[in-house]
């Protein structure tokens, strides 16, 4: 052999161990960055403006999650079209577990209020877990319309026009009220407000006499005793108002009206890092103070993993995808 054919021959063999020695450390170090979730903050993107329920409810998880998983999570608001700015964004974004985005009723039919189809809620996310219920209280200013319970609200919307308010066009409350007009085969005027805040104020100056309201805007009202409610959303009577009866209890039998938020990610988010997250989820909503702090906002903890929140989406496209269909609801 030549001194040339010698020396490249032990080149080829040095740098073969080399290689190999590169491997041996390779290996382990990129197994250990992939268990290693998460390694930097999580960006929890609340596409509602900071104050609201959701929002609250994403601060107060995001913080106990943040704990449980080592790094904290960070929220971000990005409002914009009913949630729709915001969950686009993290649809868009990154599926390494880093982005969140936090999924509340409004969102859910979006899409079907605005004519816009940005993202599929169903093919477009990895749905990590429902979170809280906000239930929704029918309730009426007793000075301007003294009823009681929903057959006398049903009888007196047939001795005279009505009036009903809401958050705005496409809103829960509208929806759910034009669900019961429907079931209940009665008329009442919707007026469409620009939020929850004057639309509350116009019902306690008596401009407006009734409401569907999520319970955190009507509650303390309820405790003043300026408003009176008459009627429950959910198909359980809640923990704030535990005398008040259900609308199912009051001769519509199935009648479920409650709105509720839960956590998405990207799709493709690696299942090892979902099952990190659903579990955080679920321990931070086991937790006594995570349910009472929910509890002051008027909302109420409320855990189901990702294949239930899935089935959730699913139901609500239909159920309230009909009630924008068949009374012609838009945003727009």
């Amino acid at each position: 052999m030549s001194i040339t054919s010698s020396l490249l021959a032990r080149r080829s063999a040095c740098m073969a161990a080399v290689a190999l020695l590169a491997g041996a450390w390779s290996a382990p170090a990129l197994a250990s960055n992939a268990g290693a979730y998460p390694n930097q903050p999580i960006k929890l993107i609340v596409p509602f403006p900071p104050g609201g329920p959701t929002d609250t409810a994403a601060r107060i998880l995001g913080q106990h999650m943040g704990e449980t998983l080592g790094k904290p999570m960070v929220v971000e608001n990005r409002a914009g079209a009913s949630g729709l700015v915001g969950t686009e964004t993290a649809a868009k974004s990154p599926a390494d577990g880093y982005t969140l985005v936090m999924l509340a009723s409004p969102t859910v039919l979006g899409d079907k209020l605005y004519g816009q189809k940005r993202y599929d809620l169903l093919k477009d996310f990895a749905h990590i877990g429902v979170a809280y219920d906000l239930p929704i209280v029918m309730v009426v200013n007793p000075k301007v319309l003294d009823v009681q319970d929903i057959s006398q609200l049903i009888a007196a919307s047939k001795k005279q026009v009505l009036n009903y308010n809401s958050a705005g066009s496409g809103s829960f409350g509208h929806l759910s009220t034009e669900l019961l007009k429907s079931q209940g085969k009665f008329e009442m005027l919707h007026i469409s407000y620009k939020g929850s805040a004057p639309a509350m104020t116009d019902l306690l100056g008596g401009q407006v006499p009734m409401m569907f309201s999520d319970m955190i805007a009507a509650l303390p009202h309820i405790k003043s005793g300026k408003l009176r409610p008459i009627a429950v959303g959910s198909p359980q009577r809640v923990v704030f108002t535990p005398d008040v009866k259900t609308v199912a209890e009051q001769g519509f039998p199935g009648f479920d009206a409650v709105a509720w938020g839960g956590l998405m990610a990207p799709r493709g988010t690696p299942q090892p890092v979902m099952d990190q997250l659903t579990a955080a989820l679920k321990k931070a909503l086991d937790d006594k103070s995570v349910q009472e702090k929910l509890q002051q906002v008027g909302t109420t903890a409320a855990f189901a993993p990702g294949a239930a929140m899935h089935k959730r989406i699913a139901s609500d496209l239909g159920k309230w995808g009909k009630v924008i269909a068949d009374n012609h609801i838009t945003n727009n």
